[in-house]
């Protein structure tokens, strides 16, 4: 069993950066919203949002009750988001299914665990 599932009450941060295609440029501004889920077999969990800072990262905060429940006893989630501009999806991930996320997450001490899901080009 994953360490990822045994503390229900750990803090939990999961980032992505995202840039602009042709350009490379950080994809930034306050008409960017990104929105975490995770993927059910029923229904998915809306995690959290966040909007993108100066270097075109996300941060969504969380704990593992956010996408645990009676229903679903998952220990993992299968994280996807999806990327709005001005409330209209421009851009949705792949779910990230079985992901190793121990392999990805760092401890943060007085935090929690912040799990960088990667750097993404996206037409901005």
């Amino acid at each position: 069993m994953s360490k990822f599932s045994l503390d229900s009450e750990m803090n939990f941060e999961v980032t992505a950066r995202f840039i602009a295609k042709g350009t490379d440029a950080p994809v930034t501004g306050d008409v960017y919203t990104v929105r975490l889920f995770d993927r059910d077999i029923f229904d998915n969990d809306f995690i959290g949002e966040s909007g993108l800072d100066s270097n075109g990262y996300s941060k969504i905060p969380f704990q593992h009750k956010a996408f645990g429940d009676l229903g679903n006893l998952e220990t993992l989630p299968e994280f996807y988001f999806v990327v709005y501009k001005k409330s209209v999806p421009i851009f949705q991930s792949k779910a990230m299914a079985d992901a190793d996320l121990e392999a990805i997450e760092q401890y943060k001490k007085g935090e929690g665990k912040v799990i960088d899901l990667g750097t993404y080009l996206i037409d901005a």
